[in-house]
C-alpha cells in the first residue's frame, strides 16, 4: 500500500523535490523518482512498496556479511523493488529491478516482520537485496518493531543518501554492511549513476555519531577499481577516517546483469589487495565470494590467536571468550555474545557449549 513519505518538499510549480538522496528527483503528478519507489500523488510524497516485499529468506549472518557483528546467528533477509543507482554489475538486479505492482510482491507490515524473525529464531532482521535508503520509512519502522522484540535491525546499502535521512535512518541500526563501489567519482558516475563524496560522508557519519556497528564490502571488477593505487588509497582514507579496526570484505565479481563481459575476480587479486589492507595498516579483512580459509578467518590483532574459523558460511571454531581472545585477554571490537570460549553458535546468536 501506498504510505505517506517523509524528505520532501513543494516547489512553486506544484511539482515536488525529493530529499533523501543526492538526486534530488523533481516530479510532476503521478511521476516516480529514479528509484521508482517514490511517486507524486496528489501533490504529496507517497512511497508506495511500504508493507511489500519481493520475497524472504533465513540467512546466515556472514551472508551479509557481517563478521564482527553476532558470528553464527541467523539472520531474517528481506527487500523490496527500486533502487536510487544504476550499477551496471549489479548482483542482485532480480530483486531490485522487480515490478512495483502489488501483485509482484509479498504484503510485510513491520510488526509482521519482526514477529516472524523471532519465531524463527533470527537474531536480526537484514534490510537487503535492494538499499533499505529509498524506503528509509519503511525501514525504519520495521526496525522499531525488531527492537521492541528484542531483534536487531541491520542495514545492507551502498549509503547514497543525504545527511538528514542518514542521521534519523542509522540511528535505528544495529549493524550495516556498507556497499564502497570503489574509490573513484569516475567509477561511480559510469558505473552506477552515482557519486562517491556522498558515501564517503555516510560512511563517516556512522563511524562517528552512531551506535550501529560498521562493516564495509568492496567488489572488485577487473581492470575497473581492482588496480593496486586504487585499492591502496581505499584502504588509507578507512584506516584514517574510519579506523584501523573498521572490518572490510573484498569480494570477487562475477558477471551479471549488464556488466557481462568481464571476467571473474582472480583469486590472485583478491589476496594482493588483503595485503595491500594489511599493510596500510587494516587489521580485519576477509575476501568474499570465494572459499579461501585464511580470507575468512578472524583472529586476534594482539597476539595473531585464530579466534573464529569460517567454512565458507559456517563457524567451525569460535575461541572468544566473553569477546575476548583466550590467549592474551585482547578485546575484538565488534559486537559478540558474552560466553566463554569453545562455545557453538546458535541461530539466535546465542552460544552453547
Amino acid at each position: 500500500m501506498d504510505q505517506a513519505a517523509s524528505w520532501w518538499e513543494k516547489l512553486d510549480d506544484e511539482r515536488l523535490r525529493c530529499q533523501v538522496c543526492p538526486r534530488a528527483c523533481v516530479l510532476r503528478e503521478g511521476h516516480r523518482g529514479f528509484c521508482h519507489v517514490r511517486q507524486n500523488v496528489g501533490g504529496r510524497m507517497v512511497l508506495t512498496t511500504w508493507g511489500r516485499s519481493t520475497g524472504f529468506a533465513i540467512d546466515p549472518m556472514e551472508k551479509k556479511p557481517l563478521y564482527h557483528f553476532h558470528p553464527g546467528a541467523t539472520v531474517l533477509s528481506f527487500g523490496t523493488p527500486g533502487c536510487n543507482l544504476a550499477c551496471k554489475f549489479c548482483q542482485n538486479w532480480t530483486h531490485s529491478h522487480a515490478s512495483t505492482t502489488a501483485e509482484a510482491c509479498a504484503t510485510a507490515p513491520p510488526e509482521a516482520i519482526a514477529a516472524h524473525a523471532q519465531q524463527a529464531g533470527c537474531r536480526a532482521v537484514a534490510f537487503t537485496y535492494n538499499d533499505p535508503i529509498i524506503w528509509a520509512e519503511y525501514a525504519i519502522a520495521t526496525a522499531q518493531a525488531c527492537r521492541a522484540v528484542g531483534v536487531a535491525p541491520v542495514a545492507v546499502t551502498a549509503a547514497y543518501v543525504n545527511p538528514e535521512v542518514a542521521a534519523a535512518f542509522f540511528a535505528h541500526m544495529d549493524a550495516a554492511n556498507v556497499d564502497l563501489k570503489a574509490f573513484s567519482e569516475a567509477f561511480y558516475r559510469e558505473h552506477c549513476g552515482g557519486a562517491l563524496a556522498p558515501v564517503l560522508e555516510t560512511l563517516c557519519h556512522i563511524r562517528r555519531h552512531t551506535a550501529c556497528w560498521l562493516e564495509i564490502t568492496n567488489l572488485l571488477i577487473p581492470g575497473l577499481n581492482d588496480s593496486d593505487a586504487e585499492v591502496r588509497a581505499l584502504c588509507q582514507w578507512i584506516q584514517t577516517e574510519l579506523g584501523a579496526d573498521t572490518p572490510l570484505h573484498f569480494s570477487a565479481f562475477h558477471p551479471a546483469h549488464k556488466m557481462r563481459d568481464r571476467d571473474r575476480t582472480p583469486l590472485a587479486t583478491l589476496t594482493r589487495a588483503r595485503a595491500l589492507a594489511h599493510a596500510a595498516g587494516l587489521r580485519h579483512v576477509y575476501l568474499g565470494n570465494v572459499r579461501e580459509p585464511q580470507g575468512q578467518n578472524t583472529r586476534c590483532t594482539q597476539c595473531g590467536e585464530r579466534l573464529i574459523q569460517r567454512d565458507g558460511y559456517r563457524i567451525a571454531t569460535y575461541d572468544l571468550d566473553a569477546g575476548r581472545c583466550p590467549r592474551c585477554g585482547a578485546a575484538l571490537a565488534g559486537r559478540f555474545p558474552t560466553v566463554a570460549a569453545g562455545a557453538v553458535p546458535r541461530a539466535d546468536g546465542t552460544l552453547e557449549h
